[in-house]
């Protein structure tokens, strides 16, 4: 399996990417929010975190290996999560995830059927589907520290995960608590465990 691919973005069209390797042009095929984040780098060397499958009808005989690419494991994480939900799948949800994967994961989150039939593809039946598999899975996406923070903080990232759950439990709102935590994670700092994010947060709300 192609789990990474680094090379010089050549060409970037609607759903698709091409990255020359030495000798060879690789097509990626990338959902609408990543090729946003593509655009102002062509020309650059770009490295995806990809997923290879095989598109087309096996009772025809017709498959052909395609790669799927995403700029962080987390959001390929995401991507794969959705792709499990009943009648999804990989084409279904590249097609739906034009929006970032933080906005998704909010909607699916608070459970906003109409925030996600605002994607291509997505009805009303597929939206409460997507909510009753996916909605207690969502908190580390809704967060998406993983973009913020340093890749040496990672112990933080957790830390930081069970402090926005501890947010809910004492009465806060999903988006208060996110709007605590991302105060809290673009200081930088290094927390020990959750009562250090606490007290931050606590310190930043005195008057």
């Amino acid at each position: 399996m192609i789990t990474r691919i680094t090379g010089k973005l050549v060409r970037l069209s609607e759903d698709i990417v091409r990255l020359e390797i030495g000798a060879f042009e690789y097509e990626v095929l990338v959902p609408e929010f990543v090729r946003r984040q593509l655009q102002p780098k062509l020309g650059e060397v770009v490295s995806l975190c990809t997923i290879d499958y095989l598109d087309g009808n096996p009772q025809q005989g017709r498959l052909v290996p395609r790669l799927a690419g995403f700029l962080s494991e987390t959001e390929l994480e995401f991507f794969e999560m959705i792709c499990s939900v009943d009648g999804m799948g990989v084409k279904k949800t590249l097609r739906a995830m034009v929006r970032p994967v933080r906005e998704i994961a909010e909607a699916i989150e608070e459970q906003s059927i109409k925030e996600l039939t605002l994607l291509p593809g997505v009805g009303p039946a597929m939206a409460e589907r997507i909510v009753a598999k996916l909605r207690r899975k969502m908190t580390k996406f809704a967060l998406m520290v993983a973009r913020e923070v340093p890749r040496e903080a990672d112990v933080d990232r957790n830390v930081l995960t069970e402090a926005y759950e501890a947010l809910m439990a004492l009465g806060h709102s999903s988006i208060e608590a996110r709007d605590k935590i991302d105060q809290v994670a673009s200081q930088k700092k290094k927390f020990k465990d959750v009562q250090d994010v606490l007290t931050e947060i606590y310190l930043q709300s005195r008057p």
